[in-house]
């Protein structure tokens, strides 16, 4: 089955000095480069995802902003596509349906950002419009989150969301599951 690598959302304003700032995005980018690196060296499709935001009061991913541009570790190559969303569902009206079915693509590698939002929602979609998915878990990220006035750690976050989508609609695995050394 031909797989695909969908980098979500590796932005600047998730980085260290960004408007939003996620825990663990250094390391997770880490491990989203040697998954890039290894689907190029193999000639296997890549497909980069930037969100640029235009709902009024945005904060971050703000167009035509250093925040919004894709960060320097997984630049997209010059025969990549780049898809730009504005909600969460990389899906939602993109193009990247059409161009996974042009590539003749039936598995989708999952990395990227946030995992609580646009990883979440890009999954389920994927899985609602019959691919197979695996996530990368070690090369997503995600921040603390509040709910009725209880912090929620960044890591319980993850492993949620991570927990979740294991269940049924993706395999859940780590960078060296995928890419063994």
């Amino acid at each position: 089955m031909k797989d695909a690598l969908i980098l979500v959302d590796i932005q600047k304003d998730y980085f260290p000095g960004g408007a939003m700032e996620l825990a663990g995005m250094e390391q997770a980018v880490q491990k989203a480069s040697l998954l890039l690196d290894r689907f190029r060296k193999e000639k296997r499709p890549v497909f980069h995802v930037q969100h640029l935001s235009l709902r009024p009061g945005a904060a971050f991913f703000l167009p035509n902003t250093k925040g919004a541009e894709i960060h320097e570790s997984v630049l997209p190559a010059k025969d990549e596509i780049v898809v730009q969303k504005h909600f969460p569902n990389s899906f939602r009206e993109t193009g990247l349906l059409d161009h996974l079915r042009k590539a003749e693509v039936r598995e989708l590698v999952f990395c990227g950002a946030m995992s609580h939002m646009c990883i979440d929602a890009t999954v389920r979609a994927a899985f609602d419009l019959d691919f197979s998915c695996t996530v990368i878990a070690d090369a997503c990220a995600t921040r603390d989150l509040e709910f009725q006035g209880m912090k929620v750690e960044a890591a319980n976050v993850h492993a949620a969301f991570m927990a979740a989508l294991a269940a049924v609609y993706a395999k859940v695995i780590s960078a060296e599951q995928k890419i063994p050394a």
